[in-house]
């Protein structure tokens, strides 16, 4: 509404335009994903699809009537429409996801509908997309041009991603600022330990700047601060597993559709939840071998310790609540078998079930006093995923599986070329999550190579075969090849 006199300007109309699509929009796209899963599950006929498909030519035509297009464009993990951001939260996280996966399976990077597009067109373009993700083809987004072009379908057009054209220096840049980044944050979380642990002051604030650090990093450049988690120390191994948990955990936090300012609280508390370590005496820590009965309570203390931690270092404001919950709750287990033991019911947290995610998996894939040889990354998600006596809850260990992929970054694995290759991150097509994206480190003969070269293992070559597959994970000290070295 405007007041008598007033020019709605540019922004005015910008802003009302952008609202209208974050309403409009987010109606399109649950419309859109609820007819895409009724074809997929029932005969075209069914009184379920037609109300799917009637729904989404309504939604459709509102937009048109107004803004005389739709154009649904895909960047990375998120959906445009009509240039506007659509905020993917738990609400929609499953609409949003299968319609992501769907149009990366088939290459498409955007759909674009003009006035015109009608309840036909629709059916017969999301009936040829569902055929088209399902086949294995490297053509498959030129062949659903194709179907569309011959079906009538032109009203409604694809294009394929536009390549991102980031250059070697920039990703240098993102490299060296990642690496910053990680280095600050293992530094400030030792300091902070250390203060506790001699009875001294610690800087809450410098906590805070290094987690607000993390989570800009994560949001700008995910890739380079997780490829840094390999950087598992043994000997400082208490401060780098804090920080490797806080940014397992806000990559998560962050994949499920947590804001910026709950991303922080996350960071906080996945940084302070081992803080009640800081208490228990250092030779139950670092001791090599099993813990007797009366270390191993010692030790099973440090949860409740560490709340008492935070509270010294709260000063009502500093730490906040969730910090401390996350602290107290992250070994638990979803059944209340874990610890600290729970006098009554109670429902686990959901900060605290991200960070016992990022954290069973970091303290297993690590080299720890009582545990020299750590387990392999793929075998340690599949425990997880798989044994519910773990106490981890299966739809974030999947959501897990799916940022980091099936084979963990920093991951050493023999090819069918027999080429040695370290995962350096999850392949972007949700389609293709068992072929990650690798860097050859050894050429067939066996002969080391550094820096290597990277390779997708997701390539086919012109008969549509693989060019290269994953034949089985291996021990990259039987090379004598470090992770690290290949991402620092």
């Amino acid at each position: 509404m405007t007041t008598p006199g007033h020019r709605p300007s540019v922004v005015d109309s910008i802003q009302t335009t952008d609202s209208f699509i974050r309403v409009a929009g987010r109606t399109f796209l649950v419309t859109l994903y609820t007819a895409l899963r009724s074809l997929k599950l029932y005969p075209l006929e069914n009184a379920q699809v037609q109300k799917s498909l009637d729904d989404l030519a309504t939604s459709a035509r509102e937009i048109l009537e107004r803004e005389h297009e739709i154009e649904l464009r895909v960047t990375g993990e998120f959906i445009f429409v009509n240039q506007t951001r659509l905020r993917l939260d738990l609400d929609n996280y499953a609409s949003f996801s299968h319609i992501l996966s769907i149009l990366k399976a088939v290459s498409v990077g955007l759909v674009r509908a003009v006035e015109g597009a009608d309840r036909r067109e629709w059916t017969s373009f999301l009936s040829l997309l569902l055929t088209m993700s399902s086949r294995e083809s490297a053509n498959r987004f030129f062949d659903l041009a194709g179907r569309m072009h011959d079906a009538g379908v032109v009203h409604i057009v694809v294009e394929a991603p536009v390549e991102s054209e980031v250059n070697e220096e920039e990703q240098e840049r993102a490299k060296e600022q990642a690496k910053r980044t990680y280095q600050r944050s293992v530094a400030v979380t030792k300091e902070v330990i250390n203060s506790v642990r001699m009875g001294r002051t610690a800087s809450v604030k410098k906590v805070k700047r290094a987690v607000q650090a993390i989570v800009d990093q994560v949001l700008s450049e995910e890739t380079s601060l997780i490829g840094l988690t390999t950087l598992r120390d043994y000997d400082d191994y208490t401060f780098t597993h804090s920080v490797n948990v806080c940014i397992f955990s806000v990559a998560l936090g962050r994949k499920l559709g947590l804001n910026k300012l709950q991303l922080y609280d996350l960071g906080m508390a996945a940084l302070f939840h081992d803080v009640g370590k800081s208490r228990v005496p250092l030779e139950v820590l670092n001791k090599q071998g099993s813990l007797d009965e009366e270390e191993w309570r010692i030790m099973q203390a440090h949860p409740w310790l560490g709340v008492l931690t935070l509270f010294g270092l709260r000063g009502y404001g500093e730490v906040p609540y969730r910090s401390m919950i996350g602290t107290y709750e992250h070994h638990m287990k979803l059944d209340l078998t874990g610890y600290p033991k729970s006098v009554r019911a109670r429902r686990i947290s959901i900060f605290s079930k991200i960070i016992a995610v990022a954290d069973g998996f970091d303290a297993a894939t690590s080299r720890r006093a009582y545990q020299t040889t750590p387990i392999q990354p793929d075998s340690v998600l599949k425990e997880m995923f798989e044994n519910p006596k773990r106490g981890y809850d299966g739809i974030l260990v999947k959501a897990f599986i799916n940022l980091i992929g099936v084979y963990p970054v920093g991951t050493m694995v023999i090819l069918d070329t027999y080429e040695l290759a370290i995962v350096t991150s999850a392949n972007p097509n949700p389609q293709a999550i068992h072929r990650p994206i690798v860097r050859i480190v050894s050429d067939p003969a066996g002969s080391v190579m550094y820096p290597g070269h990277m390779a997708d293992l997701a390539e086919q070559d012109g008969a549509g075969n693989f060019v290269r597959s994953i034949i089985k994970v291996t021990n990259p000290d039987k090379y004598g090849i470090r992770i690290s070295d290949y991402f620092v």
